[in-house]
């Protein structure tokens, strides 16, 4: 059986910020995303070549003022992100991609060899005040997944890393952000931990009735960095069903930087050696800072999969981690809609 390769994290090429500090909103052309001799680390035919069945794309926005001007500029860029990755299939990418919004779309699209594109937000800044516009984002634009926070402190929760101001803010989550949870767990959005706050992380696990996970996250105990989750953590996921994909880069995977794909596959032997092989999986960062030695870009992606079964894995572990653990908490997603429609 072929092996399903889903990059749980890979940003799409963006603009950060306006000249005035404020998230940038304004389309980037995607067309690279369909060529192969290009700088952009994620393409399709990079995808194709490192036999990567699954990306899922990010809205990243990065985090500004909590004004009204910020939040009015972060919600303009994660729908034009989110519009710019709808536009690249019909533009650029007819017959060797799909936009899929669903656990069989995914499935459908890779068993006729197309590279299956999910739409997913990194932090929750741009819903500002108003849990409604997960609804929104999921019905609108197929968002499976959305980080709560980014590098800094939003309405809805602390944040792991913070570059001005007070160390935490609402000590955790906000009773703003236990309610987006709640309309997240309702619309089959996964709630997403990576660059929450350890606070944060905990009480969203408490929080939500579907299994959290982290997209893009690797181990405190072999990399002490606050964006990495600790063996504390690691086992409240654990105890939820959870997920901890873990990522190419460099600075989580080393201290000080310089990670290699061996250092990847320690951080996932460790993971499956305390909690289990069934609550870790691979994601890569690309176009956001990820990219090591060994996997520096998706046409290099199956060497993770052959680094696993150096280290010892079977192939039934080497699936799980590589993709299936992924599908089954997005269809474990998919099936709390339907509870919740009932």
């Amino acid at each position: 059986m072929p092996i399903l390769m889903i990059d749980s994290h890979i940003d799409i090429p963006w603009n950060e910020k306006t000249a005035e500090g404020l998230p940038c909103w304004h389309k980037r052309d995607q067309a690279d995303v369909a060529m192969r001799d290009v700088e952009r680390r994620f393409t399709v035919p990079k995808a194709q070549a490192g036999r990567m069945g699954v990306a899922c794309l990010a809205a990243y926005t990065p985090q500004a003022g909590l004004d009204d001007a910020g939040h009015e500029a972060a919600w303009q860029r994660a729908r034009a992100m989110l519009e710019a990755m709808e536009e690249m299939v019909p533009l650029h990418l007819s017959g060797q991609a799909v936009l899929c919004r669903r656990v069989p779309d995914i499935r459908r699209a890779t068993e006729a060899w197309q590279v299956a594109l999910v739409p997913v937000m990194e932090n929750g800044y741009p819903l500002a005040d108003d849990p409604a516009r997960i609804g929104y984002l999921a019905r609108r634009h197929g968002v499976r997944y959305m980080t709560l926070t980014h590098n800094g402190h939003n309405l809805l929760a602390d944040s792991a890393v913070v570059r001005q101001g007070p160390a935490e803010v609402h000590g955790g989550l906000s009773a703003l952000g236990r309610e987006v949870i709640g309309e997240m767990n309702r619309h089959g959005v996964l709630v997403d931990v990576s660059h929450a706050s350890r606070k944060t992380m905990m009480q969203a696990v408490d929080a939500s009735s579907v299994p959290v996970f982290a997209s893009h996250s690797c181990v405190r105990a072999l990399c002490d960095h606050p964006r990495n989750l600790d063996d504390g953590q690691l086992d409240a996921l654990k105890a939820s069903g959870g997920l901890i994909q873990i990522t190419a880069m460099g600075p989580f995977l080393r201290r000080g930087g310089g990670g290699t794909l061996k250092d990847f596959v320690e951080h996932v032997l460790y993971v499956a050696r305390r909690i289990g092989v069934e609550h870790v999986g691979i994601s890569s960062d690309f176009d956001g800072g990820g990219g090591i030695e060994g996997w520096q870009d998706a046409s290099e992606t199956h060497h993770v999969s052959e680094a696993l079964a150096v280290a010892g894995l079977d192939a039934g572990e080497i699936r799980a981690i590589c993709g299936e653990n992924m599908l089954r908490l997005l269809q474990r997603a998919e099936d709390k809609i339907s509870k919740c429609q009932t």
